[in-house]
């Protein structure tokens, strides 16, 4: 009589009794653990999505333009108002250290703590070239773009456009 051994959802299916399907189903990496760290640290994200979009909704709701994207300034903000000379940057909690909802992860807690501080300072480095070069900078936090927070959000951008 064939064993049972349990299929990767917990079901019994026949068949090679003291294996665990989970282990077949995972092959080896096919690269060294340097490789994939290289391999790896050339994939560029393109952007935080969802929040640009909130904000462009938002600014298109509310009549604001003179905006671009695609900028190539200094830290690439997400939006440019370039007459204004101000660089708005759509920052996401986790990933950039908001004071509100920012966590640290504890699973690999001491490579999460020093690339989310290595954000941190390279935000603040970017600030500080985009000074140096003339322009304002605006930094909004990914949950001021909900409902309840847009009006306030709204209000900043313009205070910081100069009555816009």
């Amino acid at each position: 009589m064939k064993k049972e051994g349990k299929g990767p959802h917990g079901r019994s299916r026949p068949g090679k009794p003291g294996k665990l399907a989970s282990a077949r189903l995972t092959p080896s990496d096919v690269f060294s653990k340097a490789k994939r760290s290289a391999v790896m640290a050339r994939i560029r994200g393109a952007g935080n999505r969802d929040t640009e979009l909130r904000l462009i909704a938002l600014l298109r709701a509310h009549g604001l333009t003179g905006w671009r994207r695609g900028s190539t300034l200094p830290g690439r903000p997400d939006f440019v108002f370039s007459r204004a000379k101000l660089a708005v940057f759509v920052d996401g909690c986790f990933w950039h250290g908001c004071p509100l909802h920012a966590t640290w992860p504890k699973k690999n807690a001491a490579f999460w703590r020093k690339k989310l501080l290595a954000n941190r300072r390279r935000d603040r480095e970017v600030n500080r070239l985009l000074h140096r070069a003339g322009w304002r900078v605006l930094r909004i936090w990914e949950h001021a773009l909900t409902r309840a927070r847009a009006a306030r959000t709204l209000a900043r951008l313009r205070r910081t456009l100069g009555g816009n």
